[in-house]
């Protein structure tokens, strides 16, 4: 856990999808194309919670590396385009992983924001804060020529908010043993 002279940080967390190799360096190689670069401290993520308590970090990660551990890689849709206002996201879609983040909602329901408390409609943003123009113009591009597709999230991650960048405090990946200190152990058997 992040500290302070005076004890754990209470800077927030952040949980957000890991993904495989490809789906990450496409929708990132999307964020910094069409992000405002000033803007654009943090690589491209679809967020499971916003806010979840720093000071609980070392609780969330043994909770994160159990519920991890039991779930192989999860196949995940990307269903579409959402027009966001002033950006635009792809929408994705999971019926294993809204049960892995019901699980985690679960263990922390009393410590989670209204933000969190609401429905999840996960996304991946590529494009935000620019003019609505800007954003339809983008979004009526990539719609053109979409067809859904699907790719594996590999695990989740752990990140505190710096702010405006984050810092990565863990990673669980799926099928495997995880620590908050990055060591790792396969339970998945082979044949």
């Amino acid at each position: 856990m992040s500290e302070s002279p005076s004890g754990p940080t209470s800077d927030p967390l952040i949980l957000t999808l890991e993904m495989d190799k490809a789906a990450f360096a496409h929708f990132d190689g999307l964020r910094r194309r069409h992000f405002p670069e000033k803007l654009n401290h943090i690589p491209a993520h679809a967020t499971l919670f916003h806010h979840l308590p720093g000071p609980e970090e070392e609780s969330i990660s043994r909770s994160l590396a159990e519920l991890t551990a039991a779930e192989p890689p999860v196949v995940v849709e990307v269903t579409g385009l959402r027009f966001l206002g002033r950006g635009v996201a792809f929408t994705l879609a999971s019926d294993v992983l809204a049960s892995v983040r019901d699980g985690i909602a679960r263990r922390y329901g009393d410590a989670l924001t209204a933000q969190d408390r609401q429905g999840w409609r996960p996304h991946v943003t590529i494009q935000n804060k620019v003019s609505p123009e800007a954003a339809r113009a983008l979004h009526r591009a990539l719609e053109r020529d979409f067809e859904p597709f699907r790719f594996t999230a590999t695990g989740l991650l752990l990140w505190r908010y710096l702010g405006g960048p984050w810092q990565q405090q863990g990673r669980f990946a799926f099928g495997r043993a995880s620590s908050p200190s990055g060591v790792e152990i396969d339970r998945r058997t082979n044949g």
